[in-house]
């Protein structure tokens, strides 16, 4: 594998084996909750911190295919320019909402490491499950000027509005 290939599919790969672990924690702990009767300390506090991680990164994921929920029927009727524009103008503005959360985000954790909370069942920085918040839009902002990027040179197509790009000419 190379480590483009690794960089491009980074997020569906931590999302894959995040949830691998996660749901192999969750079934040892019920395992040893029913029939030793015996449970873990520390399973539902992994299972909680990995999904946040997992739900972060995602959402970066999601960008790259174009998967997040959006309602078009506004979009689908304008023109071809003024749906460059449009697309452009929401792009935009969820950069800078990905971006706030990543600078603030940011603040958070560090925050966090200069009190050196920790977990109370893994004792684990908390700073650790909240830099889920950070470094998801972070990476949702370098996807987002990726797509961007891709509007402005008006390659911007998602799965959903293909049909609809090819016969509005986007």
């Amino acid at each position: 594998m190379t480590f483009k290939k690794f960089i491009n599919n980074m997020e569906e790969y931590l999302c894959v084996w995040g949830t691998v672990f996660m749901t192999v924690v969750v079934f040892v702990q019920v395992i040893m909750r029913y029939v030793f009767a015996n449970s873990l300390s520390w399973s539902e506090e992994f299972a909680r911190f990995t999904f946040l991680w997992i739900s972060w990164v995602g959402a970066s994921y999601a960008v790259k295919e174009g998967s997040h929920f959006r309602v078009e029927m506004f979009v689908n009727n304008m023109k071809r320019d003024a749906r460059r524009y449009f697309e452009l103008f929401v792009l935009v503005a969820w950069f800078l909402f990905c971006f706030f959360l990543t600078w603030y985000g940011t603040k958070l954790v560090i925050f966090l490491v200069d009190t050196g909370q920790t977990s109370a069942a893994m004792q684990i920085p908390m700073s650790w499950p909240y830099a889920s918040v950070p470094v998801g839009c972070g990476l949702m902002c370098l996807r987002l000027i990726i797509e961007m990027w891709k509007v402005i040179k008006g390659e911007y197509k998602s799965k959903d509005r293909e049909k609809s790009a090819v016969e509005g000419g986007l």
